[in-house]
């Protein structure tokens, strides 16, 4: 698969690092680059992730990190790194 783009953005709450990365070990997916801040009680993080070890499809590991984001209140986008790439240099 490669390398993946994922975002988190909701109110920040407890966990919400240690879920997102226990998901991402547990599936052999390994954060290359991450940057989080929280602004006023926001949270915002951003990884790139890689994905190239992992048995899980894409589709389904979206959806699971979706679910997680519903879980924690926050929303949880995946995107591919080179479509992020071509999106951003339009």
């Amino acid at each position: 698969m490669g390398k993946t783009i994922v975002t988190v953005l909701g109110q920040d709450t407890v966990g919400i690092i240690a879920k997102v990365c226990t998901y991402l070990s547990d599936n052999n997916i390994n954060i290359e680059d991450i940057s989080q801040t929280i602004i006023q009680g926001y949270f915002n993080m951003m990884m790139i992730v890689d994905t190239s070890k992992t048995e899980k499809p894409f589709a389904d590991m979206v959806k699971d990190l979706e679910v997680i984001g519903e879980g924690l209140g926050v929303k949880i986008s995946c995107q591919k790194e080179e479509i992020f790439t071509k999106m951003h240099r339009i």
